[in-house]
């Protein structure tokens, strides 16, 4: 092929990715799906889940005691924990089935279960156990509750030890919330692309993901024309999310702009690849939704982000490994939270570029093979 020949191929190629991102852009904006979650979702959500946990801390949270050791030492731990700011001994109980049932009616948030050798083990310089039981339908009451006893614990005696029934933390929404916005990005991204790969399934005759038209008859140009469209809103909604939003709430934003830009391009084009790259097995508009918001919760303790990273089984670490938000999160806490530096998060940098490279070839091979679906159907419709 000559000169002029090659030419002529770019320049077409450049026309037909322009007409899909035109013809996408068209799509997403008449489809009221996919703007809810391209601009609602990432608006609103973030905003909400962070208006609810930005006090941070709860005062006076109800507790009951049930107190099996009914001595002076037991007394006066429960006086400490009443004294505290953030719990109030609202209910003595004589058994846990009482308690139980105080907490099952929601008029307490914690249980404090004081045991019979409390005292005795105390005086035989031995450890003694204060069980703590607390309701997470608040997520931060769990926080007061458990810190006024390991206090009061600490202020008595070294050798009390608090038995914890769920894994304390530090501040809900300086430690997780960072977490959840790079989360956000990724699903909202996936339920967005997924939801128009539905559309255009279910308005195609043969139910294709490629329309009949000579414009789509290029893997390249079908999926750098889509990937176009959606960096071009998320550029916008990312940083929404990852800069505005922890302003607006106070969280911590402690990096420099040009190392968060420099996250933010390989994270969110890893996100549209793999968004493209699921898109290719939705079948429906509904199924999408199932898929991706069932898997969110799981997404979020596998980065490390509320779970500790260490504590994952290496199974469960290498399924983390397919998904892009695991090393956008950890990458985007360590800036922003901690301070650090492109050069701090290299590894997790480097995974996100390959995740780019390999996401954007899968989702090329999938292309190609419905291109090359719709193309037998196009035969079979000339054949009619």
């Amino acid at each position: 092929m000559n000169q002029q020949g090659i030419l002529h191929t770019i320049a077409d190629g450049v026309r037909d990715a322009c007409y899909i991102w035109r013809d996408e852009l068209r799509l997403v904006l008449k489809d009221e799906g996919v703007l809810i979650f391209f601009i609602i979702v990432p608006l609103i959500y973030p905003l909400l889940y962070s208006w609810i946990y930005n006090n941070e801390t709860v005062r006076e949270v109800p507790v009951v005691v049930v107190d099996d050791c009914h001595s002076a030492l037991s007394r006066k731990f429960i006086r400490m924990c009443d004294a505290s700011p953030d719990v109030q001994i609202k209910y003595h109980a004589s058994d846990m089935d009482e308690a139980q049932m105080l907490v099952g009616r929601q008029i307490v948030k914690a249980i404090y279960r004081i045991p019979a050798d409390f005292e005795s083990n105390l005086m035989r310089m031995q450890q003694s156990v204060v069980s703590v039981y607390c309701d997470m339908s608040l997520m931060l009451t769990y926080k007061a509750a458990y810190q006024t006893a390991l206090a009061v614990s600490q202020t008595m005696n070294k050798e009390i030890q608090i038995q914890l029934a769920y894994n304390p933390g530090g501040g809900y929404g300086s430690a997780v919330l960072p977490a959840v916005l790079m989360l956000i990005l990724q699903q909202t991204l996936v339920l967005g692309i997924g939801m128009a790969a539905g559309t255009a399934r279910e308005t195609n005759r043969f139910s294709d993901l490629v329309p009949i038209q000579s414009h789509y008859h290029g893997t390249f140009r079908i999926v750098l024309g889509k990937s176009m469209v959606y960096f071009m809103i998320y550029a916008v909604m990312g940083t929404w999310l990852t800069v505005v939003v922890p302003r607006l709430f106070n969280f911590p934003h402690l990096a420099q702009w040009y190392n968060l830009l420099m996250l933010m391009l390989p994270y969110t084009l890893a996100c549209i690849f793999f968004g493209i790259t699921v898109s290719c097995l939705v079948r429906y508009r509904e199924n999408v939704m199932l898929l991706m918001v069932f898997v969110s919760i799981p997404l979020l303790f596998l980065s490390g982000a509320s779970w500790p990273q260490s504590a994952i089984p290496g199974f469960w670490q290498g399924i983390s490994w397919l998904f892009p938000s695991t090393f956008g999160v950890r990458a985007y806490v360590r800036l922003n939270s901690m301070g650090g530096s492109i050069g701090d998060v290299l590894f997790e940098y480097q995974v996100l570029w390959l995740h780019v490279l390999i996401y954007f070839i899968v989702a090329c091979l999938v292309y190609r093979h419905h291109i090359n679906l719709a193309r037998r159907h196009a035969e079979e419709l000339k054949t009619e």
